[in-house]
This record gives C-alpha cells, structure tokens and sequence, in this order.
C-alpha cells in the first residue's frame, strides 16, 4: 500500500507538478513535425536518386549525376545519422541563422533519402526489363516508359519497405536534442533534470515511441495483407 502511494506522488511530482506533461506533448509535437517533414524530403530525394541509378544502370546514361548519386549514398549510409546532424548543425549552418528544426529536418531527410533510394532503386530493377521493352514498342519515350509503367509497379512492390523506413525515421528523430531541439526524448530528459527522478520520464519517452510503432506497424501489416490480397486477385 505504502509503495502504491509513493508511486502516485512521484507521478504527480513527475508529470502534474508545473505541467510538466506539457513538456513531452509539445516535443511529441515536435518529434511528429520533424518526422512528417523529413519523410516528404527523403521520398522525394529517395526517388529521384533511385530514377537516376536506375537509368543509368540500364541504359548507361546520366554518369555525371550517378557518380553524385554514388557518392551520397556512400557518405549519408556509411555514418551515422547523430553525426550527420551535428555536422549540418554546427559546420554547414554554423554561421547561418536557420530555424534548428529546419536543420533537423534536412539532415533526417537526406539520411532517409539514401535508404529510400536503395529501396526503390531494388523495386525498379525488380521489374521485368520486357515491361521496358513493351512500353518502348508503343513508342513511349523512356522517361514516359518509366513514369506511367515501371514506377507504379516499383512503387507498389516497395510500399512495405518504404513504410518501415518510416517507422525508422520517427526512432532516430530521437537523437534531434543533441542541437538543443525540444523533442520527445529532450522533453523527458528536462523533466529528468528538473525532479531528479530518471524512471518515470524515460519510461513515458519510451511509451510513447512503442505505441506510436506499434500503431505504425499495425498499419503496415494490414498494409501488406492487402497488397497481398490485390496480387492474388
């Protein structure tokens, strides 16, 4: 009986004290804001970059751009993610006044922009090259050929793949606090500083990112079922 109600102090002190809640709700926000952000600019880079490897895997085509294309991928997949946010942090934007979550956002999103890339780029040479072939015997141009045939069927057959990088985004956004962005994981961490208590604020940083993967996950599976459902249609 004691322990249930020491248990039910700290979590007033933790979290009703102050409102302190606030602090995990706006960096949630934060965190959700970030993650949405830095997908959209992954896709899209991710795709583009995916076309260019592609093309010129097939057709030899677009050297200049593959060598750039090569050489991010390389760089952005070969370090990690906190480095690569430091580096724009305090390197690229160090004499530059921008908004740190807009710097949050571009080093997550060139990071998930690299993995995106990899992905599509194994969806789009998963396609039968007779889908190429086809497409070109009705006088299609290639970028044609590759926008309405090929990158609906690559699109498709990656969309698992490309919501799991999702649900890997939203975890590494965690690590956003080290250029002093008030995250999920920096909310927990200020409320730490302020009770001196480590459990409960960490347990509810931890919560919270379960269920929101789970709820993601979730998605994904029934996702994943139904895609499997249209194939055997």
């Amino acid at each position: 009986m004691e322990f249930l109600i020491e248990f039910k102090d700290k979590l007033y002190e933790t979290f009703i004290v102050d409102d302190r809640w606030k602090e995990l709700t706006n960096g949630l926000k934060t965190t959700l804001l970030i993650t949405f952000l830095a997908v959209l600019m992954g896709m899209v880079l991710g795709f583009l970059v995916a076309i260019v490897r592609s093309t010129h895997d097939k057709t030899g085509k677009l050297k200049l751009l593959n060598v750039i294309s090569k050489v991010y991928l390389t760089v952005i997949r070969g370090t990690p993610v906190v480095v690569q946010l430091l580096v724009f942090y305090f390197v690229i934007f160090a004499t530059v006044d921008i908004n740190k979550i807009l710097v949050a956002v571009i080093a997550f999103g060139l990071n998930s922009g690299a993995y995106v890339a990899e992905i599509v780029r194994s969806g789009i040479m998963s396609i039968d090259n007779g889908q190429f072939e086809a497409g070109a015997s009705l006088g299609l141009s290639y970028p044609k050929i590759m926008m309405f045939i090929i990158l609906p069927q690559a699109f498709k057959n990656v969309l698992p793949s490309l919501a799991n990088e999702c649900i890997v985004l939203l975890k590494e956004t965690s690590v956003a606090g080290y250029i002093a962005i008030q995250d999920l994981t920096k909310g927990g961490d200020i409320i730490r500083s302020a009770t001196y208590e480590a459990f409960l604020p960490l347990i509810a940083v931890a919560l919270i990112y379960l269920v929101m993967v789970m709820i993601l996950t979730s998605l994904v599976t029934k996702l994943e079922r139904r895609l499997g459902k249209n194939d055997r249609n």
